[in-house]
């Protein structure tokens, strides 16, 4: 047995956590509790986001691939959280390239965002591209159901 997860949703996980680290946790072994990260319908969603954003809009007057829409976007978004006093839990951080002649973003990447995080920045892109008019790829509501 390498790694235990409980997911502290209910009575029951909470004591079964609590009982295993009283009883069955091997000396040496750590506990460490965290909001849970993003979940993978999350990341797809906002990959397709970007997509869409990155087909429809431009930067400066060009096209931009997807990855540059996406650090632009992320960047952005994690201003808008720092504004609104409530700064993403991994912050990045820019820095002068070693030879001094650009600038640097790191720390910030979707892969670490927790599940609140990742449905702020889903309303952000949301945000994003009505301010643009982009029209999303995702099937509406409607043909969802039929």
């Amino acid at each position: 047995m390498s790694k235990r997860t409980f997911m502290l949703v209910h009575e029951t996980a909470r004591e079964n956590a609590a009982k295993f680290a009283r009883n069955d946790a091997p000396d040496g072994w750590m506990a460490t509790f965290s909001q849970p990260t993003k979940k993978r319908i999350q990341e797809e969603k906002y990959h397709a986001m970007m997509g869409d954003i990155s087909k429809q809009c431009t930067f400066m007057n060009e096209k931009r691939e997807l990855d540059d829409w996406k650090r632009l976007l992320v960047d952005a978004f994690a201003k808008v959280m720092r504004d609104a006093g409530t700064p993403i839990h991994h912050d990045g951080r820019v820095l002068p390239s070693l030879d001094f002649e650009r600038v640097v973003q790191l720390g910030i990447q979707t892969k670490d965002f927790y599940v609140a995080e990742a449905a702020q920045f889903i309303e952000y892109l949301y945000a994003f591209g009505a301010d643009r008019g982009v029209v999303w790829s995702e099937p509406k509501q409607k043909e969802l159901q039929t």
